[in-house]
């Protein structure tokens, strides 16, 4: 066991010492030593329940022969960050999280770990530390948000931010935005829709991160108790047999699984920079032209933001076996190993057959013929960006630009009705390195929405977009301002062009001509300052980790330590 170099032998002592200082006897510290990692926080509704449901990871880890250990780490709540200058640590919470697992569990030297995950960030930073640490483990979702209602109207947090457009517009009043602001979210759980967390949930279970069907079950559904249990028995059964283990599970046809997903149910835009991330960290080539070959999978789930349905609704009709099992009969889904040791064919297999639904269509009958994103390049994004194409049916736009240097002021232009039908509105210097943290723009996006310009204005930004945003939205322009962008040379008054069939987004003027604008930082110190320094390119998954080895170098070297343990010369 790894956790022999904190336990075994004569020089360990003093580490034993403190291990019965908790309460261990000499059973529990030869057993093997489990991490239960979670995100609980009680500043949101998303990570509410994770605190709880650590106690029955650790039930099933006790009762399969471990010893479990319980960490907490960080969680930022982009409902309540958004549109602030906190929403500037909701990306750079990702790396924090990461390294936090990756730190704790190193550090102890532990055999095996489970993480719980609420919030949009927690969930890739659960995988991108699981792919560091390689060890037998399992994460698990804390569950969605069941839906609000106000007036016979299902309601998501969505709602909320697009009625503040309404009230901003006129068609709402004070009491009318309060009664939805009250109703929209009645309890624990993320935000309902297939909004980043519960697109990124899904993925982890395509990925094979995840048990089939387990991140389905909503926050405060009476199963998921048991399925918290059932992770704790999971891992260890998992070190038992010797894995699978991330680096196993995390190959290209999982990632490709998961894009395709991703696209199938019209997920945020936000999982494209998740799984280059989580790719980068398992060293797997996987590129934007891999997201871009699987946004051709039409969309065949009715979800929010662009369809009627939220993800507790869909989890009552049969969950992520439904998308699972129409992508698997069209030929899209490709079998590989998961964490719980049977293939991921083997697990649907072992999903009972769902019943009548109108939720999940067959690819025959797609409720539009391609996914909700597409990757573009041209004059304005080089490196690429990507278009969201979920809740409208255009594919071209051409408009004027309107220009801005902050999510703030393009938001008081919005709320000042000084956006007009054909606008393009830019909003620049708001990505990794130069927001720092790559804000979300829903506020703006919602506004629009409330405004009735949702289909009429597109917004191109090198920031990033909720998942709850809908309307024609271009983000993750690469290079980003910050970085001398041709983003940063674009004028008030130049005419743009969007166009998806072509995969470009271009701009009638010579750029090469213009000085790039810029700005003084924002942030000169601290924990931004840092992440500002070292982030990657949004292109490249926003990492600020160094790549690892290629994983056939990682193969040789690991089959090298082994002979050599075997008293074999290599």
């Amino acid at each position: 066991m790894q956790s022999d170099a904190i336990k075994t032998g004569p020089s360990r002592a003093p580490a034993r010492a403190m291990l019965r200082a908790t309460g261990l006897d000499d059973a529990a510290i030869a057993k093997p030593l489990i991490a239960v990692v979670h995100t609980w926080s009680d500043v949101s509704p998303c990570n509410l329940t994770l605190r709880d449901l650590a106690q029955h990871v650790r039930a099933g880890v006790l009762a399969a022969g471990g010893t479990p250990f319980e960490f907490n780490t960080i969680a930022i709540t982009d409902g309540i960050a958004m549109g602030s200058s906190g929403m500037r640590a909701s990306l750079a919470s990702r790396e924090v999280i990461a390294d936090s697992i990756e730190l704790a569990v190193s550090g102890h030297c532990l055999d095996g770990v489970v993480v719980l995950v609420g919030c949009d960030k927690t969930l890739p930073a659960a995988a991108m530390a699981l792919a560091r640490l390689d060890l037998p483990s399992a994460i698990l979702y804390g569950g969605t948000i069941m839906p609000g209602e106000c007036r016979g109207k299902k309601l998501t947090v969505q709602d909320v931010f697009e009625a503040v457009g309404a009230h901003a517009a006129g068609t709402l009043d004070d009491a009318g935005l309060a009664e939805v602001e009250r109703a929209a979210c009645p309890g624990a759980g993320a935000c309902g829709g297939q909004f980043t967390a519960n697109t990124m949930a899904m993925v982890l279970t395509f990925l094979g991160l995840s048990p089939m069907g387990l991140n389905d079950i909503p926050a405060l559904h009476g199963d998921k108790a048991a399925a918290a249990f059932a992770c704790g028995e999971l891992v260890m059964q998992r070190l038992r047999e010797g894995g699978p283990t991330p680096s196993q599970v995390l190959t290209p046809a999982a990632f490709r699984n998961a894009a395709r997903a991703v696209s199938a149910t019209a997920g945020s835009t936000n999982v494209a920079m998740h799984l280059l991330a989580i790719a980068h960290e398992a060293g797997v080539e996987f590129t934007l032209e891999d997201l871009e070959a699987a946004s051709h999978t039409p969309v065949i789930a009715d979800l929010k933001p662009g369809g009627r349905y939220t993800a507790a609704e869909m989890f009552d009709m049969g969950g992520t076996p439904l998308v699972a099992n129409e992508l698997r009969a069209a030929g899209l889904l490709e079998d590989g190993a998961t964490v719980t040791g049977r293939t991921l064919f083997a697990e649907l297999d072992a999903v009972p057959a769902a019943g009548p639904q109108d939720c999940v269509r067959p690819v025959s009958d797609p409720i539009k013929p391609r996914g909700g994103y597409s990757i573009l390049y041209g004059d304005v994004a080089p490196e690429g960006c990507i278009v969201k194409l979920a809740g409208h049916g255009r594919e071209h736009f051409e408009g004027t630009a309107r220009v801005f240097d902050s999510e703030e002021a393009a938001f008081a232009a919005v709320q000042a009705r000084d956006i007009r039908a054909g606008d393009v509105v830019v909003i620049r210097f708001e990505g990794p390195a130069g927001g720092p943290g790559m804000r979300e723009m829903l506020a703006v996006t919602a506004a629009l929405v409330g405004q009735g310009l949702g289909n009429d204005v597109a917004l191109v930004t090198d920031g990033r977009f909720s998942g709850a945003t809908h309307g024609f939205m271009v983000g993750h322009v690469s290079p980003e301002a910050a970085h001398g962008g041709p983003i940063a040379r674009l004028r008030d008054g130049d005419r743009m062009r969007i166009d998806v069939a072509t995969r470009r987004i271009d701009v009638d003027a010579d750029l090469s001509t213009r000085d790039t604008a810029r700005i003084t930082p924002r942030v000169t110190g601290g924990a931004l300052a840092k992440y500002a320094l070292h982030v990657a390119s949004a292109s490249r998954g926003a990492v600020t980790s160094p790549a690892p080895a290629p994983r056939a170098t990682r193969i040789a070297l690991q089959l090298v330590s082994e002979t050599r343990g075997q008293g074999v010369t290599p």
